[in-house]
């Protein structure tokens, strides 16, 4: 490999970040899992500007089973969002839409419950596409544009994976970083903090 195609592929690397099972809630949901004047508490700043992982957690009910101590992320957003893994859903016993963040429409829902009490959430259950979040610099230096789709290589070891679909995002605030669900890293063999390569646009 030549030194000016060894220096585009050192270029085209996108740090990854993994996301386990995970609800964005409203203040109106919030105050009713946590008590009327609960306030979500820090518990790690995320990569991306403004957005945390919160001390609290809550539990999913769904038609088949529960999960206990799912993450609760901020700040509160308008809408409630649940991001489930596809293994997440198979133990709820719900079949959740591959989505972008954000569009909730015809999803189904569940029950959250918290330590104040518990919700019946109509809609707003998503499996999230996996994704590339970047800023307007990053987007550039790479050629990326905003709702394309592209590629990304991982290497590991025994496990090399090659994704499509990879829908990027880009809006100022942005950190460069590949957003996988834990069945996606897991079948990649790959973990918070790996690195992939960035292939050409999907047709």
């Amino acid at each position: 490999m030549n030194v000016e195609r060894r220096q585009a592929r050192r270029e085209m690397k996108v740090p990854i970040a993994v996301s386990a099972r995970h609800a964005h809630l409203s203040v109106a949901t919030l105050k009713k899992l946590f008590g009327a004047d609960h306030q979500l508490h820090v518990r790690t700043w995320l990569s991306q500007t403004g957005q945390f992982a919160a001390e609290e957690t809550v539990s999913l009910v769904g038609p088949h089973g529960r999960l206990d101590h799912v993450r609760l992320m901020g700040p509160p957003r308008a809408q409630d969002q649940v991001e489930l893994s596809r293994s997440d859903e198979i133990a709820l016993g719900i079949d959740a839409p591959l989505r972008l963040s954000g569009d909730l429409a015809r999803t189904p829902g569940l029950r959250v419950e918290g330590p104040a009490g518990s919700v019946t959430l109509e809609g707003g259950v998503i499996t999230a596409l996996r994704h590339i979040h970047a800023g307007p610099e990053d987007a550039q230096r790479l050629g990326l544009r905003h709702g394309e789709t592209v590629g990304v290589r991982i290497d590991s070891a025994g496990r090399d994976l090659t994704f499509n679909d990879v829908v990027v995002r880009v809006a100022p605030g942005f950190h460069l970083e590949l957003h996988l669900d834990t069945d996606e890293a897991n079948a990649a063999g790959v973990a918070h903090g790996g690195v992939g390569e960035i292939l050409p646009a999907a047709g």
